[in-house]
């Protein structure tokens, strides 16, 4: 579960900066409203014959969708989230992670997001999640 404060998060494994063993995901908005950021994997992320560990590629994904929120200082943290795999991803195969918000209702805020090779637009996977409101 992630969860999106604002206090301090420099040891998120998904985007801290402080974090030794993290993913080192830099996170911004755009002028669309939506959360990007890039990852390029590498030997310490396969799981399999250089193919990139789903479980980061979803871990990636999660933090895209919460900094969406934390990046305008909204606490949530991730309620539901479902991801479907869309290819491979291999280590140094550079992706884009874009989240963005699609509704609210109440506390329950959905949203979406995506991977993409920066290389040619490949959708590598998507994901769908519910975030609950602090």
């Amino acid at each position: 579960m992630t969860v999106a404060i604002f206090d301090d998060a420099t040891m998120c494994f998904a985007c801290g900066i402080n974090n030794p063993i993290g993913l080192h995901i830099k996170f911004d908005l755009n002028e669309e409203d939506q959360c990007i950021g890039y990852f390029k994997p590498n030997e310490n992320h396969v799981g399999y014959e250089n193919t990139v560990h789903g479980g980061i590629i979803f871990t990636a994904l999660d933090d895209v969708m919460a900094n969406v929120l934390f990046l305008r200082k909204i606490k949530a943290f991730t309620a539901k989230c479902e991801i479907r795999y869309r290819a491979p991803l291999h280590k140094d195969q550079k992706i884009q992670l874009t989240g963005w918000i699609v509704s609210q209702k109440r506390r329950l805020i959905t949203l979406k997001a995506e991977a993409k090779l920066c290389s040619n637009d490949e959708m590598i996977a998507e994901c769908d999640a519910k975030f609950m409101l602090i």
